[in-house]
């Protein structure tokens, strides 16, 4: 008998991965370009007609979608993988902002807060996306800053708004009237019953033409003095963080009771970094260090290496329930040990990516319940360390014990966004855009840039929507040891792109938007690849479940808005009655959706044909230009 239901589950991963899709893939044999919004890809495919590599595509992809305010702005932030063909080497770039002056546990906690806002200006960190274009562009790309920012200024001057978008104003409008630079440029018609932009109506935004144009100017000047391509952007990126553009926006943040500094602007700058990666199966994958999230896929495949996946079949109860447990543990080792680098040494990623370690993890994994409060783990003696936060793990416990407590039934319904709390399900998903690129040279690019997003708090004159990264600090170390807030350091943020490499080439490049669903959905996508055989386009649309057991990263003003929700899973609508059976068995709250493949954009590298694949999922309005 279990021999023929292993036999059933593989019949059914077979159909699963020749199912058809509803977008189609791409095909590209000289470039490919795939982003949040149609207009901003066709930016993208506008710079690649124009000779301009993968780099030069994905930061004119990036300015049009800040432009857009597709979930992120200007003042936001970008985190990066790019492979360079040259030195057969990823790259990470680290353009993420940092924490103001003032802004310590002792100044939140005087204003009431458990954790840093969710919007305004004090929830604001310093503008990486500017100075992240400006990096890459310079180091890496092929084209002026002129050249890649000429599709956002023309949208700046006048672009026809998508609904999306519009709609996001007009339900926002009772925040964005607190920021009188907000109000100015988002509420088109004011006094009126809607007074967001109609959808398709020409959206202007004169200050940040303005702001670019100067941008613009001073690499232009640069070059008339005899200046380097390099040294011409970088003269851009200079007016940005030291010269009058910075200056207009210190003076317009702190204005609306913001903390950001010229100092701190002048300080910045983005990182260059190593990136971290794991090998699973022969596959070497890359994340960015543990500021961002993405060393959690790195531990789950870690794990799941201890499993045979395959012969659960796809989405088999037995599935489910493996890769759930697999991201209990290491969310709850994320919740824990991560935080940003620079500040501390003592962050355990060699023992959290160890193999030996996630075999411990793994042990720890019971077939058949659901562990209803995982813990972090020790990872300090598998890079033979003595752990120096027992103390604090201990005190944790009791912070997210919900082992005694009956898991949240939710009401069925249509959408996933309503299926749970609205508030909580919107701090789950907050956020964000992906964009992918790669030509034929063989440079490609993946980043998952964020920030600013709409209702933003745009600072003075300059049309730059400051980023709301800050609340994913945290002000008590119980809760998170290295990620306590504090002038100069980066929040550990949920934004994470990914790539992965097969006997030396680019293999994958993926990516996501969703907070703290963004590794999740992209575990998955991978192995929809990896163990069942899915096209790029049919693992972007497959059905994929969400955990909610974990930590928020975004949103909440108390610990119980952030507070783990044990046993709570989104599983797809089509899920068969005895899955779901065996799941409640199991100690699963459940809620469903008709659509759980989550917003993915990836690139697969077909090597035995010489062409490209891209996957842009049917999940919302991302779209890919393919040449």
């Amino acid at each position: 008998m279990k021999h023929l239901l292993r036999f059933a589950l593989l019949l059914v991963t077979i159909h699963t991965s020749a199912q058809s899709t509803q977008k189609p893939p791409l095909h590209g044999k000289n470039w490919m370009a795939i982003t949040g919004k149609p207009m901003a890809a066709t930016a993208g495919a506008m710079i690649f007609q124009k000779g301009g590599n993968a780099v030069d595509a994905a930061c004119a992809m990036l300015a049009a979608t800040c432009t857009m305010w597709d979930v992120l702005s200007w003042g936001g932030e970008t985190q990066a993988l790019i492979y360079n063909p040259k030195t057969k080497k990823v790259i990470a770039i680290n353009a993420l902002g940092v924490a103001p002056t003032g802004a310590t546990p002792t100044f939140y906690k005087s204003k009431g807060y458990s954790f840093p806002p969710e919007y305004g200006p004090l929830a604001a960190v310093t503008p990486g996306t500017a100075g992240g274009i400006c990096h890459m562009l310079a180091e890496y790309g092929t084209m002026s800053l002129k050249e890649i920012l000429s599709p956002a200024m023309e949208m700046a001057a006048g672009y026809p708004i998508e609904a999306q978008t519009a709609n996001s104003i007009e339900r926002n409008k009772k925040l964005i009237k607190d920021w009188p630079y907000s109000k100015a440029v988002f509420l088109t018609h004011p006094g009126e019953e809607r007074e967001a932009p109609e959808p398709g109506e020409i959206f202007v935004q004169k200050d940040l033409l303005a702001m670019l144009t100067k941008m613009v100017e001073a690499e232009q000047t640069a070059l008339k003095n005899r200046k380097s391509r390099k040294e011409a952007i970088m003269a851009a990126y200079d007016r940005f963080y030291k010269g009058d553009i910075a200056q207009e926006f210190v003076r317009g943040c702190q204005e609306q009771g913001g903390l950001i500094t010229m100092n701190d602007l002048a300080k910045w700058k983005p990182v260059e970094e190593e990136p971290l990666h794991v090998n699973y199966k022969g596959i070497e994958v890359y994340k960015l260090q543990p500021w961002t999230q993405g060393p959690m896929l790195l531990q789950s495949l870690n794990i799941l290496e201890n499993f045979d996946l395959k012969s659960m079949g796809y989405n088999s109860p037995e599935y489910i329930h493996t890769l759930y447990q697999t991201m209990n543990l290491t969310f709850a080792d994320r919740d824990f040990y991560y935080g940003d680098p620079a500040f501390s040494k003592n962050i355990p990623i060699k023992g959290l990516l160890s193999k030996e370690y996630a075999k411990s993890r793994a042990r720890e994994i019971n077939a058949s319940y659901n562990k209803a409060n995982s813990q972090p783990g020790d990872p300090y003696p598998f890079e033979g360390k003595k752990n120096p936060l027992l103390s604090l793990l201990k005190i944790r416990e009791s912070l997210g014990d919900t082992s005694n407590k009956e898991p949240e039934r939710f009401v069925p319904k249509h959408d996933a966004v309503t299926a749970m709390n609205d508030a909580y399900q919107d701090r789950l998903w907050r956020g964000t855009t992906s964009v992918e690129a790669a030509d034929k040279e063989g440079w490609v690019v993946s980043i998952t840039p964020s920030g600013g997003w709409i209702p933003a708090c745009i600072a003075g004159r300059t049309g730059i929507g400051m980023s709301q990264r800050a609340q994913s600090f945290v002000l008590d170390s119980v809760l998170s040891p290295f990620n306590v807030i504090a002038p100069g350091k980066r929040p550990r943020v949920t934004l994470t792109p990914s790539m992965a490499l097969k006997d030396g080439k680019p293999y994958l490049s993926f990516a996501v938007q969703g907070g703290d669903t963004q590794d999740q959905n992209l575990l998955q996508f991978f192995l929809n690849v990896t163990e069942f055989g899915m096209t790029v386009q049919q693992a972007t649309e497959a059905a994929n479940i969400n955990s909610n057991q974990l930590w928020l990263s975004l949103g909440g003003t108390a610990l119980k808005d952030r507070q783990p929700r044990a046993g709570s899973l989104l599983l797809n609508s089509n899920t068969p009655d005895k899955a779901r059976q065996t799941l409640k068995g199991m100690g699963y709250s459940l809620s469903f959706s008709e659509r759980t493949s989550g917003p993915v954009n990836a690139i697969y590298f077909d090597w035995k044909h010489g062409s490209l694949w891209g996957g842009s999922s049917n999940h919302g309005e991302d779209y890919g230009i393919g040449w």
